[in-house]
């Protein structure tokens, strides 16, 4: 296998995880609005975690659906 296309598979995959912890750190923020749980109240407590179940079930969605391509 030629280096230079072994050496652009390591990028990718190092930029795609990357990537991923972004998007998913930014989802977290957003579904928590930014704040710590022990600083919510418990009605925001209870919304952010309807937001992350929400997203993770949007995750296993967008995964079924990749497979099924």
């Amino acid at each position: 296998m030629d280096p230079m296309k072994l050496l652009q598979m390591v990028w990718n995959m190092i930029l795609r995880r990357l990537l991923r912890f972004g998007v998913n750190k930014g989802i977290e923020l957003a579904a928590g609005k930014g704040k710590a749980p022990s600083q919510m109240t418990p009605a925001e407590r209870k919304a952010a975690k309807s937001a992350r179940q929400a997203v993770k079930r949007a995750r296993q969605a967008a995964a079924i659906t990749r497979r099924l391509r």
